[in-house]
């Protein structure tokens, strides 16, 4: 089996965009790559088009580019659309979640950002100096948003999530366009990665969005073609997630973004049959009967100190009788260590090259994880 071309290995990086067959081969850090990348958008199309978000729809108008904004949760029956119209590109926006920040992140658009809520973890380098040069102001959390601070930051437009409850209809007394961010909600990877094309839209910055996005797109689909013919001559390994938060076992559901993303790593995930897009609660037992013999076991929480398969058994001895924990393949991301919430979303290749690296280490020797480790 030869062995995988793809960006953060032997590393192929592309710097063209479509259909160019001008590739130039490095051995790049992800930041590297990026501003390689960036370096070439000029060279990319400024027409904008949604292979994978289903949250995002738009139509070239004379009058303007008009952008429509959905929930894509496939539970969601009732698709009401936001309607936008972009005329001209802004400067000036405010984030409420972390998520949105790294849509900016990736770009190299954080100065952007003129405000943003109080977030727990903060990694941006950018964005930490930004604030305390007073470039970017924080604006509070959520049911308690500083309406006379948000006025002065002098946004053109305001990222909201549906995840977040209480506090926007304040927002909406300012008079500033809110725009429903919705990209978490998206079930397949690059489709979550894609809504950086909307933020290309409104900031001006198509090309360098195509750019940034057909890397992204080239990264993951090579080794999830890689994985796939190595699937046709080896056995896929199975994968429990989650565990047990209170009232029961929290595991990504059956037809959720994780789930997406453990298929496309060659893996068979135990909870396949499941219909929920999202995050689900279960029953322990339940999931502790079905995931006992599973191969690997994903799961993730935000941490101090450092998390290891100890502090696992500590919080459940049931949790050692499984055989992921006793062959030492629990794969653990520590959100307070890493900066998942900030840009895992828009670096759904490496995310899948963590979890290849711990199904099938022989197709990347050399990679080392970024988020999801093997806990020690």
């Amino acid at each position: 089996m030869k062995k995988t071309s793809v960006a953060f290995l032997s590393l192929f990086v592309l710097l063209s965009c479509g259909n160019q067959e001008n590739k130039t081969k490095e051995s790049l850090s992800f930041t590297a790559q990026m501003d390689s990348v960036l370096a070439h958008a000029d060279a990319c199309s400024d027409t904008v088009a949604f292979r994978y978000a289903r949250g995002l729809r738009l139509a070239y108008q004379p009058d303007g580019i008009h952008v429509y904004i959905s929930n894509p949760d496939p539970s969601v029956a009732d698709k009401q659309e936001e309607h936008l119209v972009v005329r001209q590109p802004a400067r000036r926006f405010i984030c409420t979640t972390a998520l949105q920040l790294g849509n900016f992140e990736i770009l190299g658009l954080e100065d952007r950002i003129v405000g943003i809520n109080s977030l727990r973890n903060l990694f941006s380098p950018r964005i930490k100096e930004q604030m305390r040069s007073g470039a970017t102001v924080r604006i509070g959390k959520e049911g308690n948003f500083d309406l006379e601070t948000v006025i002065a930051a002098r946004p053109d437009y305001i990222f909201v999530s549906a995840s977040k409850h209480g506090g926007f209809e304040s927002l909406k007394e300012s008079g500033i366009p809110l725009i429903p961010h919705h990209g978490y909600k998206e079930t397949n990877p690059l489709g979550q990665a894609e809504w950086i094309k909307l933020i290309g839209l409104l900031t001006g910055e198509t090309r360098r969005a195509n750019a940034v996005f057909a890397a992204i797109e080239r990264e993951y689909l090579a080794l999830k073609n890689e994985v796939q013919r190595y699937d046709s001559l080896h056995r896929r390994p199975t994968v429990v997630s989650g565990r047990q938060l209170r009232d029961g076992w929290y595991v990504a559901g059956g037809r959720s973004y994780m789930a997406q993303l453990f298929k496309d790593a060659g893996a068979d995930y135990i909870m396949s049959d499941n219909e929920d897009s999202g995050g689900t609660t279960l029953d322990f037992e339940a999931v502790y009967a079905r995931g006992l013999h599973a191969d690997f076991w994903q799961t993730d929480g935000s941490h101090a100190d450092e998390f290891t398969l100890q502090t696992l058994a500590k919080e459940d001895p049931r949790y050692a009788t499984m055989d992921a924990y006793k062959k030492g393949r629990v794969i653990f991301c520590n959100f307070a260590k890493t900066p998942y919430r900030e840009l895992a979303g828009v670096q759904p290749q490496l995310l899948l090259a963590d979890f290849v690296k711990a199904f099938h280490t022989e197709l990347l020797p050399t990679y080392e994880p970024k988020y999801y480790k093997l806990l020690k």
